[in-house]
């Protein structure tokens, strides 16, 4: 096919796609018998954006959850309207997206008193909290003597509800449905220019490998998918638009491993060939990985998760490892007014770095945690740029990125975060995100709202 009249590099020009690679960039190209020839009307034609970090089976099923927190939710009563209003699928009512704002900390007591004539379960906006109500209590055996560590019970052993970190213990415990359809998140990532995917997902194996390539062979998705997960994931097919990412470990500040156990699991992961991703949420989640990693060694691919609370000491010992950082600067628009609320001012300057990981030379990532996070990389790009919240309060300002470096958080090679951001040149692979204006106009509006279209190794993606 033939793009015509785009904007590349800086240029005016025709691109010119053969199968999946770019094959010629030059003025005033003729079409081939047949091709198919696209007006780009001056728009910027962008390497496709990769999201460095999101969950693909987690989002597929946020889209037919009920909303449970901020922005759509406020208020007890809301809270209340959007439970009851909703219809169980399978047998239980799905909620996602919880925050305390609303209603405070939920337990079975809080959710009987809304919901209890079937079963519920709510999911914390981090993701690591699940709480359920006595129906749903009941369903999972939590008053027969079943139990798991992250069930919480109360001084006489009653299950509160409030479920830590259990993603697999429940699915093994909630009807069986099948792996989800991908259709609709692979179509909203088309509509925001994404060509590629991290799933950061810590659970994934054999079969989640094996799920993820069907949706790829389906159509599902256009995307090409870097899987992260467990030492169980297998080296993927030729040619099945997967690869094997790194192993990923998830601290929890409320149950950090032994020192010694940690730095054997990254050097597990090192010996089988893998490098490893490590989730830090908090200041000691991070000091604890930086460390580990200084005694196990690095590898090339291994990368810190968040670095969400980063002072300078600390950034001073992420920059003196080979590792690379992957943030999500979209959570300072979406959560900043919650932070500025909850989190100690000491901290505040630190929250999802920017520059200060930039000036330290540390390789930044871009990702956006769908559905934790809102999956728009564009909001993503806004916020490093702009660093306010939702309530238009400036959180870290001196933290902000240019545009250009907002968007290169995206551009880097799939298996290289925070590296040189790829570029639309003769031999690439022809993943590419047009926008409906000149960068010297779209730098000023960083908006999902500016694609216009979408090609996934030279094949339109629809949206």
């Amino acid at each position: 096919m033939l793009i015509r009249n785009a904007e590349v590099g800086g240029r005016r020009c025709d691109v010119r796609i053969a199968h999946d690679t770019v094959v010629e960039l030059d003025d005033g190209l003729e079409s081939a018998a047949g091709a198919e020839v696209f007006d780009a009307a001056g728009g910027a034609l962008l390497p496709g954006l990769h999201d460095h970090h999101l969950h693909l089976n987690a989002w597929a099923a946020a889209l037919r959850s009920v909303r449970c927190g901020p922005p759509q939710v406020k208020g007890r009563d809301g809270l209340i309207r959007a439970l009851r209003g909703a219809h169980p699928r399978d047998g239980w009512v799905r909620g996602v997206g919880y925050h305390e704002s609303v209603a405070g900390a939920l337990d079975r007591d809080v959710l009987d008193g809304i919901v209890p004539e079937f079963p519920v379960r709510v999911q914390q906006r981090s993701g690591a909290l699940w709480s359920v109500n006595s129906a749903g209590a009941a369903a999972l055996g939590l008053d027969a003597g079943r139990h798991a560590p992250g069930v919480e019970r109360d001084a006489g052993g009653r299950a509160t509800g409030r479920l830590f970190r259990l993603d697999g213990w429940l699915r093994e415990r909630l009807p069986q449905t099948g792996r989800p359809d991908l259709s609709e998140v692979g179509c909203r990532l088309a509509a925001c220019g994404v060509t590629g995917v991290t799933d950061a997902t810590p659970g994934n194996g054999a079969a989640e490998f094996a799920a993820f390539g069907e949706a790829l062979a389906k159509g599902e998705l256009s995307q090409r998918l870097v899987v992260m997960g467990t030492s169980a994931l297998p080296e993927p097919p030729a040619g099945s638009g997967l690869a094997r990412g790194a192993v990923k470990i998830v601290l929890d500040e409320a149950r950090l491993p032994e020192f010694d156990t940690l730095v054997a699991r990254v050097k597990g992961a090192h010996d089988g060939g893998r490098a490893v991703a490590v989730h830090c949420v908090t200041r000691a989640e991070l000091v604890l990985a930086v460390a580990a990693f200084r005694l196990a060694g690095c590898r090339e691919g291994d990368r810190i998760e968040h670095a969400s609370v980063a002072p300078p000491e600390v950034v001073e010992g992420v920059a003196s490892l080979p590792l690379t950082v992957v943030t999500q600067p979209n959570f300072v628009a979406e959560r900043g007014d919650a932070y500025l609320a909850d989190v100690e001012p000491a901290d505040r300057p630190w929250l999802y770095r920017c520059r200060g990981f930039a000036e330290a030379q540390v390789p930044l990532g871009g990702g956006t945690d769908a559905p934790f996070g809102d999956g728009d990389p564009w909001a993503a790009m806004r916020a490093a740029v702009e660093r306010r919240s939702a309530g238009g309060q400036l959180l870290g300002p001196r933290e902000a990125l240019a545009p250009e470096r907002a968007l290169a958080l995206f551009t880097s090679r799939p298996e290289a975060p925070g590296g040189p951001p790829r570029r639309v040149a003769v031999g690439v692979r022809a993943d590419l995100c047009l926008l409906d204006a000149p960068w010297g106009q779209a730098r000023r509006d960083l908006s999902a709202a500016r694609v216009r279209a979408t090609w996934c190794g030279g094949v339109r993606a629809l949206a």
